[in-house]
């Protein structure tokens, strides 16, 4: 089964309530169906979607579940081939 690969500027065109990915750890994620469920609140997940929110998830010290659960909302990887640095 191959990947499916998502440049940084794919990536931020997914930047509303309704359609949100985020980029954590050179992998992308679909979390649109977890804004209501994040024990954060939903507020943090816009704020931090649709580029690399690596740093911000990792600051906040996630737990192996919610490791777990982001899991469930993977749909792909950063494409290797494709560098910007323009959404750090």
């Amino acid at each position: 089964m191959s990947v499916q690969l998502f440049t940084y500027e794919e990536v931020s065109k997914h930047n509303t309530r309704n359609d949100l990915y985020m980029i954590i750890d050179n992998k992308v994620y679909d979390v649109t169906k977890f804004l209501d469920e994040h024990p954060g609140g939903d507020e943090i997940l816009i704020e931090e979607g649709a580029k690399d929110a690596t740093g911000a998830f990792e600051d906040v010290g996630h737990s192996p579940d919610a490791r777990d659960i982001l899991k469930k909302y993977y749909i792909g990887d950063v494409d290797p081939n494709v560098r910007v640095n323009i959404f750090y």
